[in-house]
């Protein structure tokens, strides 16, 4: 057996002014190493390291990776070994005091390194006992009908003459932790002060589950019950949501202040709570040998998470694609946050009419692309309006900064006869179909150049009126 006790001496923390995650962090930061991992009398961490010292290159390359990997690089990690935990748990306490290790081991030990002991100093010493070894001369018996059981059981386990048994420090399987607020929060710079310590712990925890972090929920809990006559919930909260699964907190950390800064605190809070919402796995950075390829500054995805958390989620959107043959209705804008959903089923096919196109009726004139609207081989303009716009007709003819010549056309459309919107239908009528039935053209106006319209056909779904044309798109 071989052990290996750290610490992280708080007051070199308070005079750096870096806060020490939680004990229970620190632990699942150490189960890195080893999985045997244990906090003894609340002041250092011991790591049972004989099965796996060998992985990482004996144990003077362990102690220097632990140095290295060190979860609060302000604050050097005291460490120490010995063969047994109080063994390895004393030579760090005289390590702290600055005392150099006796040269026998464990006999040579002060007393007051023993924990057992520690209740029973003054008596020991009337009795002439300095260190350990002196301790575990005296007769057996006496020494446990006077001390008691405790004290003689440390030291068969320090000597190695009884098992070395501790309750090991169980990985969570969602990250939930809560912490005192110092004082009265009234504010968000109060809150991210202190959730700077949970965000630490969350780290740690996803690095040490191989995991990424795509929802996180802040709460704090409201000190007063009522305010002004107005009863108050006991907490208030806020869940932060990520396009990708990441393990950067300083992400994490400007998206919650930025949310934080929209918030208005009910009342002063006095706890808070961070809890782990939606993980996924985390395949880890991808570091490109190219110059060009490692570009600095923020990815996209984050700045569109940051926007989105200062302007709000509706005023960041995205474009996204719909199953429709009719061009303004093939996408839509939503929130760039929101979760794409699961791709809807292609529209029925269009009519044979939208499936052959029909030839160019003036010789020599170039035929339409084969295929419907929709098609690759269709000509598509480079700019299409939000809304198709009526065209004023003059003796037959469309009408856009003057009249429109056709350069190509048509190319029928025949479509959304099962129903949904389309162009002069009501957003979210479904009953009685909405088609659209149309002849596409490539017209070139005096003074827009060329310009994308069609024509509106009678049919079986639609009035007998006189046929409406319509710009939908201008060419570059």
């Amino acid at each position: 057996m071989h052990w290996i006790a750290l610490r992280w001496p708080p007051e070199i923390a308070a005079a750096q002014e870096a806060p020490l995650p939680s004990p229970e962090a620190l632990g699942w930061w150490a189960l890195q190493f080893t999985p045997r991992v244990a906090w003894v009398d609340g002041e250092a961490l011991l790591l049972e390291v004989s099965a796996c010292e060998r992985l990482w290159g004996g144990r003077l390359a362990l102690m220097r990776e632990i140095a290295r990997l060190n979860p609060v690089p302000e604050v050097p990690v005291q460490r120490a070994q010995g063969a047994t935990s109080l063994v390895a748990l004393a030579r760090l306490r005289m390590f702290a005091r600055g005392e150099q290790p006796p040269y026998e081991l464990p006999s040579g030990l002060p007393l007051d390194t023993l924990s057992a002991a520690r209740d029973h100093l003054e008596v020991l010493a009337h009795l002439g006992c300095r260190n350990w070894g002196d301790v575990e001369k005296l007769p057996r018996g006496g020494l446990t009908r006077r001390f008691g059981k405790a004290l003689r059981a440390a030291l068969d386990v320090a000597y190695g003459l009884a098992p070395d048994g501790h309750e090991w420090l169980q990985l969570p399987d969602v990250f939930e932790q809560k912490l005192e607020l110092p004082a009265l929060a009234e504010g968000a710079p109060e809150l991210m002060w202190s959730a700077n310590r949970l965000l630490a712990a969350l780290q740690i925890w996803l690095r040490v589950r191989q995991r990424g972090a795509v929802a996180i929920e802040l709460q704090w809990t409201l000190d007063l019950k009522r305010l002004n006559g107005v009863t108050l919930p006991p907490h208030q909260q806020l869940t932060v949501r990520t396009a990708e699964p990441t393990q950067d907190m300083a992400h994490l950390r400007r998206l919650l202040s930025e949310r934080l800064a929209l918030t208005t605190l009910s009342a002063p809070a006095s706890w808070l709570r961070l809890r782990s919402v939606e993980t996924a796995p985390w395949a880890g950075a991808s570091t490109s040998f190219l110059p060009e390829d490692n570009r600095k500054g923020d990815k996209l995805h984050e700045l569109v998470e940051r926007l989105s958390a200062r302007l709000g989620p509706q005023q960041v959107l995205r474009a996204v694609a719909q199953a429709d043959h009719r061009p303004e209705c093939r996408q839509a804008w939503r929130p760039a946050l929101h979760k794409p959903q699961a791709a809807a089923s292609p529209p029925p096919a269009a009519s044979q009419s939208a499936a052959r196109p029909t030839p160019s009726p003036t010789p020599g004139r170039p035929k339409a692309a084969d295929g419907p609207v929709g098609e690759p081989g269709a000509i598509y303009p480079s700019w299409l309006l939000r809304e198709p716009l009526r065209l004023e007709v003059r003796d037959g003819h469309p009408c856009f900064r003057g009249v429109l010549r056709k350069r190509v056309g048509p190319q029928r459309l025949e479509t959304g006869w099962w129903g949904g919107p389309g162009q002069g239908a009501k957003e979210g009528a479904e009953e009685g179909g909405h088609p659209a039935v149309r002849d596409y053209y490539i017209a070139e106006s005096p003074e827009a150049g060329l310009v994308w319209i069609f024509r509106e056909r009678p049919s079986a779904f639609l009035s007998d009126e006189a046929p409406r044309w319509f710009l939908q798109g201008l060419y570059a």
